[in-house]
């Protein structure tokens, strides 16, 4: 039960999704959402209290959903919103460092509209991708439980099954994030192979018509030690692109 009484299976939870949902219909369903409990004490604190930098500002401080058109052929899974980032701004991985890399990234290889993304009305656009995480609540110390990843997976779950008919690439950014999407790759009628496969930068598992792809997250931990630099994510990215048929660039 949540604090305003609600459950993953009631309302602004995700227990009860219809089948007909359209992806806008379920971004709004996710914003709403009060499922998980520290989840919510925690965003709306943050929200609160704001960072000194950002003290004028008014943030979101609800659940984030997914970026990006309907119609997408690659998807980006991460990890979960950042407190003064995405928790702040209402689009992922819009208004932190982990985002100026990736938004850097997508914007060299072509499939961003612009190189940064600083706030959800500066008409950044991206070209046949979208970007979600499998929780969508900003987790104290960027650490969702395991049971508030699975209350989250079912929203995964749909989001997958709406973008089928397009979708044929995506990328997932951390370990985290890959053993979240997995089991959500296979509800959503992927054929996921048993034992699981494991995490890598630069793994690749085919699922039918879809092309799993590994990533180091784009963290400030990888990129500042390295581990993650910009050329190996452009190509990540550029190798999902051909993939998935997108255009881009060389």
């Amino acid at each position: 039960m949540d604090v305003n009484g609600g459950s993953p299976g009631g309302p602004g939870g995700p227990g009860d999704l219809a089948p007909s949902d359209s992806l806008a219909s379920l971004d709004a369903r996710i914003a709403d959402c009060r499922a998980c409990p520290r989840l919510v004490a925690w965003r709306e604190e943050v929200a609160r209290t704001k960072r000194a930098a950002f003290a004028d500002q008014t943030y979101w401080g609800r659940p984030v959903p997914g970026f990006g058109p309907a119609d997408a052929r690659l998807l980006i899974v991460g990890l979960a919103p950042a407190a003064h980032g995405a928790n702040r701004t209402g689009r992922m991985f819009t208004g932190d460092r982990s985002g100026d890399v990736l938004y850097r990234a997508l914007h060299d290889v072509g499939l961003a509209s612009r190189p940064t993304a600083v706030s959800a009305d500066d008409g950044l656009e991206l070209y046949g991708v979208r970007i979600t995480s499998p929780v969508h609540c900003a987790p104290p110390a960027n650490r969702p439980t395991p049971a508030e990843r699975d209350t989250c997976r079912t929203w995964l779950v749909r989001e997958l099954e709406l973008l089928r008919p397009t979708l044929r690439a995506v990328v997932v950014l951390g370990g985290f994030g890959w053993q979240a999407a997995m089991p959500a790759f296979a509800a959503a009628g992927l054929p996921v192979p048993r034992p699981r496969p494991a995490f890598g930068h630069g793994a690749r598992v085919v699922l039918g018509d879809v092309t799993v792809l590994g990533c180091f997250h784009v963290s400030q931990r990888n990129t500042f030690t390295g581990l993650l630099t910009p050329r190996m994510l452009r190509d990540v990215l550029r190798t999902a692109a051909e993939t998935a048929g997108l255009p881009h660039a060389g």
